[in-house]
């Protein structure tokens, strides 16, 4: 398929509904996918397919492979952003959403490393659906973002883009509230034996409906005029190098704190939330079940905050409202502590907290780091910044965090100093930065 195939005379347009549906239901998908994966790492991957004398070995060995979707997310931002700037947006879209629900639904079937012969196979298999799963997303998120923001009116495109953003805690409440179903609706043993497998299979109709949608898309505005003009990148990731390597270190490090502030507040978490009183590195000995919705309670604040960020972002500019939020979450992340030391209540207004600044550090993103790029390579560019992003904010911070929470005998305090240090640095990449509100998006190339 070539570029100036996707062009057309009569440019005909999305409508409003259709964009935010689109880009919504795409991003939701991928995303439960993705937490899927990063609840069953805490609660079941670690005695199935990691099984040690240790729980914390295990543990860790779980996160570890937890962690390598984050290797593979720059990965697929290089092959997806390649093909959405030099084919199109909406044909790339289809795809990564496809890579994502195919790994995902293949791990439901993986048998585990209890069943003889496969000790070795079942986790390396599962290394392998696990990478799928972050070649997915390292394209789906730029794609989503793009959709909505170069279909958005003018004016709006910060409030365009908190709907992708908002399929992350949509995403979230449904992987985990699947898990509670499920533990409520079988034994401890069923779980274990079979139960945890029905996430991950029912991936495979979540995505059919995706791709339903998707499909009887248009092209987006910024696309086709760049195909007219015949600016189209013949090797972005060349050109994005050549041409806008200052935006894509600002916009990796812009991403820093978000990253290690949500992967702490739901894996960390929940690891912390649900380890027993008496274990030799305490926690906070919740009853899983109960913890799960205790999390879920908390990001309805992430995806609320997350639809008040965009008409924040459009009235302050992107930059002046992300940098007085990126203020409070170092903040906060000194709070941990005497929070976690608030029993239920002060557990609770942990959670509301730190997901409250989610949704405000989140919302702004999906206009914002595409927004430091030519529409040329922006799908690129921006999907670079994002997900390399994830491998220094979010592959590691599950680990880091473990390992803070073990020096520290029990204590999160220096999981705190770690979030709050992350902030810091989001806070030098923003003030370096210039704010994009005003540009011109469609005109835009490079």
């Amino acid at each position: 398929m070539s570029a100036s195939r996707t062009a057309t005379t009569d440019k005909p347009l999305n409508s409003p509904r259709k964009v935010i549906l689109a880009s919504l239901i795409g991003t939701s998908i991928e995303f439960y996918d993705f937490y899927v994966y990063a609840t069953a790492a805490v609660l079941v991957f670690p005695a199935l397919f990691f099984a040690a004398e240790n729980e914390t070995t295990s543990l860790l060995a779980s996160f570890a492979v937890f962690g390598v979707a984050f290797v593979a997310r720059p990965l697929g931002s290089i092959i997806f952003g390649h093909f959405g700037d030099r084919v199109g947006r909406k044909g790339t879209l289809v795809a990564s959403l496809l890579t994502m629900g195919i790994a995902t639904t293949l791990i439901g079937v993986l048998p585990t490393a209890h069943v003889a012969g496969w000790e070795i196979l079942a986790p390396t298999l599962l290394v392998i659906m696990r990478f799928g799963q972050g070649l997915g997303l390292g394209g789906e998120w730029s794609g989503a973002a793009l959709l909505a923001t170069e279909n958005a009116p003018k004016g709006k495109r910060a409030i365009f883009g908190t709907f992708p953003q908002l399929g992350a805690p949509i995403g979230f409440i449904l992987a985990n509230t699947v898990f509670i179903l499920i533990s409520y609706a079988m034994t401890e043993e069923q779980f274990f034996s079979w139960g945890w497998r029905i996430p991950f299979l029912a991936s495979a109709a979540l995505v059919i409906v995706g791709l339903w949608v998707r499909i009887s898309l248009f092209e987006t505005p910024s696309f086709t005029k760049m195909v007219e003009k015949d600016a189209v990148a013949k090797v972005p990731l060349a050109r994005v190098f050549k041409t806008a390597w200052k935006p894509l270190i600002q916009g990796t490090f812009i991403m820093f704190a978000t990253y290690v502030l949500f992967y702490l507040m739901t894996t960390f978490t929940l690891t912390f939330g649900t380890a027993s009183i008496d274990a030799d590195v305490a926690g906070l000995g919740y009853e899983r079940t109960n913890f799960l919705w205790m999390l879920i309670f908390g990001v309805v604040f992430f995806g609320i905050f997350t639809l008040i960020a965009g008409p924040l972002a459009e009235k302050q500019g992107r930059r002046k409202m992300l940098m007085w939020v990126t203020a409070l979450i170092a903040v906060f992340g000194l709070l941990w502590v005497p929070l976690f030391g608030g029993g239920f209540i002060g557990t609770m207004a942990m959670l509301t907290i730190g997901f409250t600044l989610m949704g405000l550090t989140f919302g702004p993103m999906a206009a914002y780091l595409p927004e430091l790029f030519p529409a040329n390579v922006r799908y690129t560019g921006s999907a670079i910044s994002y997900n390399v992003s994830s491998i220094i904010g979010a592959a590691i911070a599950p680990f880091i965090a473990v390992a803070l929470w073990t020096v520290g005998e029990g204590s999160t305090f220096w999981v705190g100093v770690y979030l709050a240090g992350a902030a810091l640095v989001t806070l030098l990449a923003l003030f370096l930065t210039h704010d994009t509100k005003d540009i011109d998006y469609e005109g835009n190339l490079e």
